[in-house]
């Protein structure tokens, strides 16, 4: 049976689980959900597969998960990828990293997102003191990273890992939230090599561009 990931092409959190999923060449039935038109808060949805009303889901067989970190894990110990670790301490690594980014990064480049495309696609505008605290603590958070990537090519290991994946979610907005990135160089020369290198990494981006720019531009919103 196929395994069905549910979500939105826009989503980072889907291109991070759509992504792994090429690289340990899951095979995967994509169903699409629209978050803009709110699908995913429809009774079935809420009931079956997420009573957040959040994407992805992932369903295989009986299994119903929802979370992106979570899928990921599921699917890397399903087909025994070193995306989660080729060593047992590489393992507790990549979920410290996972762990961290939901903790102290990914969260912060969400909040941004609301605040500065989510509520212009709902005519509302932005509130510059949740932008301002959301950049702050991506400041702190990115300091700790363009540090540890001083002398590294991936965040853990000398290969790719799912902690790769889940500290690049926030760039598949960043361009368009203008979050602070740029401001860290070590940071975006690793995110540049996983463009180049993973090439999984760099079709989701073109999908996901895509679909929010074909949004915006439907709204008629320059940012």
């Amino acid at each position: 049976m196929t395994i069905k990931i549910y979500g939105d092409p826009g989503s980072g959190s889907l291109r991070r689980v759509t992504s792994a999923a090429a690289i340990m060449g899951v095979d995967i039935e994509r169903v699409y959900v629209d978050l803009f038109k709110g699908e995913s808060h429809a009774p079935d949805f809420l009931k079956n597969l997420n009573p957040h009303g959040l994407t992805p889901v992932m369903v295989d067989g009986d299994v119903v998960l929802y979370e992106a970190s979570a899928i990921n894990i599921y699917l890397a110990e399903k087909v025994g990828s070193d995306l989660l670790g080729a060593t047992p301490q590489e393992r507790y690594e990549v979920l410290q990293w996972m762990f961290w980014s939901g903790e102290q990064w990914r969260v912060f480049s969400v909040l941004t997102f609301d605040e500065r495309i989510g509520k212009r696609l709902m005519g509302q505008p932005e509130d510059k003191t949740i932008v301002d605290l959301a950049f702050a603590k991506i400041r702190a958070a990115g300091a700790v990273l363009d540090a540890h990537l001083a002398d590294r090519r991936f965040i853990v290991g000398d290969h790719l890992t799912l902690a790769d994946l889940d500290i690049a979610a926030p760039f598949s907005q960043n361009e368009r939230t203008k979050v602070p990135f740029n401001e860290f160089p070590n940071l975006v020369t690793w995110q540049q090599r996983l463009l180049d290198t993973v090439p999984a990494w760099a079709a989701t981006k073109r999908e996901v561009d895509e679909r929010i720019d074909g949004a915006l531009g439907a709204a008629s919103i320059t940012l």
